[in-house]
């Protein structure tokens, strides 16, 4: 029985028989097969999972996974219930509260509940190993999530994407049909979010954009 990618099957298909996926699928086996790879294999493709194509509001666009034991789930800036809050993600909980005078709705660090509210939570590249942020950079991911901006863009109704970080920035010229919200800072994380992530004002000019489409995203 085929698997139900949630709207993305067409994409998918189409991407997964390439030769540069095959290319990333083989390193990937090979990798995780010789050393600690992150998300799980079963996660890699979280963040489709649990936002459908159709349903996407925003697009939030990371790096790669967090690169410590437990705490990437295949989707940008969560981690699984029960896992402490990485730094990037108390910066972004403190964002929406100097933004919109409410904290986050989020108990813990896991952001499924964002990603039910169609926010696909997606990093440029999609796994990495233990201990090495970019390890999987220039393997095939780049050129598999510039293919998810593109279809996204064709979409007729318009979305919010939020672009975080030099990797993210790169992705900003794919997105071209004038009904899309593009919105750029810096990365979250410790080392770059006092050089523009906060006071970027991403949360609430996301809700005032879908608000014309009668949607909010309950941060």
């Amino acid at each position: 029985m085929e698997r139900d990618y949630n709207g993305w099957d067409e994409l998918f298909k189409e991407e997964f028989a390439k030769p540069y996926f095959k290319q990333l699928k083989q390193f990937l086996v090979e990798r995780y097969d010789a050393v600690r790879v992150f998300p799980p294999k079963r996660l890699i493709l979280n963040a489709f999972d649990n936002t459908a194509y159709d349903d996407v509001n925003v697009v939030i666009l990371g790096q790669d996974p967090y690169y410590n034991p437990g705490q990437a789930m295949g989707m940008s800036f969560s981690v699984p219930d029960g896992v402490s809050p990485p730094m990037s993600l108390v910066n972004i909980f403190k964002e929406i509260q100097d933004d919109t005078g409410s904290p986050s709705t989020i108990v813990g660090g896991n952001l499924t509940p964002w990603a039910r509210q169609g926010v696909l939570l997606l990093n440029t590249v999609l796994t990495v190993e233990q201990g090495r942020p970019n390890s999987h950079q220039g393997k095939g991911w780049e050129t598999f999530t510039d293919r998810v901006i593109c279809k996204l863009n064709e979409r007729e109704r318009g979305m919010v994407f939020m672009l975080w970080g030099r990797n993210a920035y790169a992705k900003k010229q794919l997105i071209t049909n004038p009904q899309h919200l593009v919105l750029t800072a810096a990365h979250p994380s410790p080392l770059s979010a006092y050089n523009g992530f906060f006071g970027c004002g991403h949360f609430g000019k996301a809700n005032e954009y879908l608000k014309l489409q009668n949607k909010e995203i309950r941060w």
